[in-house]
């Protein structure tokens, strides 16, 4: 009886949202692939990433996908269009973006040129989100951009997703394809027959088995295509973890969990738990005979089919034991925003080398605009690091972590060369490098050389106690030779 009751109230009720941070299992199941094991240990070596998110709701300024669907959360609000407050007109007048969609400034070059001289790595671009347009030359639907009835379809460039992978090869950047695995636009995810609850399926799958069926296929095929038709591609970058096979007994128990917390905090369930098998261990197995070595990235699903763990807008308070990227936005939202506010170099390139000083990848958000440009604050923002990156890159490239990773303002990684460095993080507004700096959790070895990176001057140092200080010479500490963070090379530290 407990179980029946339960079950329905499952049918009913539905539990809260948490960001994708909190939803991230952070247990991890390695990869088993030779190929994949390898390429995944070159992804750890380039530490630095793009991620772009675009798409027709840049017309609106709007969060990427979220407004058509029927959560009640801040991100989900509905302020644009002639009237919000009717939702079937809404979605009607969302889904009509397409029709003006004509970024005809877009520069995909210009784009790969600023990423790769700020000192980035790789590259992931929305192929689709959840709102399901394709940014790319689908033959499985019509909405998408190169649709007749899309404004930007005649433009030589309407197939944006290859020029953009064709821009960043170029540029020797790896590529990587976001793609949602809910699609919000596809009858067989959200069947026209039923209104949509929320971010699920709109049906049972497994009442309505053919149907889900359709939409399965429907998804590996879009994958193949892009992995078939656009060249060379690193990475598979899957969103919309809810997207994921559930056993009754997961459902009912995570169920129960939920609804008591938010029972007893006076809350109300927002969305539902819904068993959705998209069969990504076949998928990925077509995925990898056609593109060996592919990393996939099923985010937020527990399985050997997340090769990396992605932490969302956060960075971890410590090394995690497996492979991990922060994804976080540059400026605005994760779609543009007009007249965004762009984090700053100084913060921009601390969060950077705390990040890597505790074993992870910065994949870092900018969103175009309408018309297909990006901000400037964006340029700005790369700029900086790629001034700061021409002095200081070879303590970030292919680096280790070095325990204790931090201690205090001070960030350390190591190099298999046994060369480690130690960053002094500076205060905002600190333009000057102190006389002496200290490091207490590690000690040169006799005879070792040490520098500030930038310069090549050899320092004086000290042992003082378990670890040593070194002075900097007054030209030095009034012209330092980058700016926000200043790297200590040590050629040798005692093991």
């Amino acid at each position: 009886m407990k179980r029946i009751l339960l079950t329905a109230l499952m049918s009913i009720y539905i539990w809260p949202c948490f960001s994708q941070a909190i939803l991230e299992d952070e247990r991890y199941v390695p990869e088993t692939d030779p190929l994949v094991l390898e390429k995944l240990d070159q992804w750890q070596d380039i530490k630095f990433g793009l991620l772009m998110h675009w798409g027709p709701y840049s017309q609106w300024g709007i969060v990427e996908s979220w407004s058509i669907c029927p959560e009640d959360y801040g991100w989900c609000e509905r302020k644009m269009g002639s009237n919000p407050q009717n939702y079937t007109e809404y979605v009607k007048e969302y889904e009509g973006l397409k029709k003006t969609f004509n970024p005809t400034k877009f520069n995909p070059q210009k784009w790969a040129k600023a990423a790769k001289e700020a000192g980035m790595r790789y590259m992931i671009f929305t192929t689709k989100h959840h709102d399901g347009f394709s940014m790319f030359d689908s033959k499985y639907t019509d909405y998408k951009v190169t649709d007749p009835e899309c404004a930007f379809s005649s433009n030589p460039k309407s197939n944006i997703t290859a020029e953009v992978f064709n821009a960043f090869r170029a540029e020797d950047m790896w590529v990587g394809a976001y793609f949602s695995k809910p699609d919000w636009h596809h009858e067989n995810y959200w069947d026209p027959y039923f209104p949509p609850f929320d971010r699920n399926v709109n049906y049972d799958p497994a009442l309505y088995p053919e149907k889900w069926e359709k939409y399965v296929q429907f998804t590996h095929n879009q994958l193949m295509e892009l992995l078939t038709d656009y060249g060379k591609v690193d990475i598979i970058w899957l969103d919309g973890g809810w997207v994921k096979k559930r056993d009754q007994q997961n459902l009912e128990e995570n169920y129960a969990e939920k609804f008591a917390e938010n029972t007893a905090g006076n809350g109300f369930i927002k969305h539902r738990m819904v068993s959705q098998d998209i069969r990504m261990d076949e998928l990925v197995a077509k995925a990898r005979k056609k593109q060996p070595g592919l990393i996939v990235v099923d985010r937020a699903v527990y399985g050997k089919n997340q090769n990396y763990l992605t932490p969302e807008n956060r960075v971890p308070e410590k090394e995690l034991p497996y492979p991990w990227e922060s994804c976080i936005i540059s400026g605005g939202g994760w779609s543009y925003t007009p007249d965004a506010t762009y984090m700053t170099g100084y913060q921009g390139i601390q969060m950077l080398v705390d990040i890597v000083a505790k074993g992870g990848n910065l994949l870092l958000n900018i969103a175009p605009s309408p018309e297909g440009e990006w901000q400037n604050g964006a340029y700005n923002l790369l700029s900086e690091y790629g001034d700061w990156m021409k002095v200081n890159a070879e303590a970030i490239y292919n680096s280790k972590t070095l325990a204790p990773y931090k201690e205090d303002n001070i960030c350390m990684t190591q190099q298999d060369n046994g060369n480690t460095y130690f960053f002094y993080m500076a205060k905002e507004n600190e333009t000057k490098i102190p006389s002496e700096i200290t490091v207490r959790s590690h000690q040169p070895i006799k005879n070792a050389t040490v520098q500030l990176l930038g310069d090549d001057t050899l320092l004086k140092w000290k042992n003082t106690g378990e670890g040593f200080t070194v002075k900097i010479p007054e030209k030095l500490r009034k012209n330092p030779p980058s700016n926000y963070v200043w790297t200590i090379k040590v050629s040798q530290i005692k093991r």
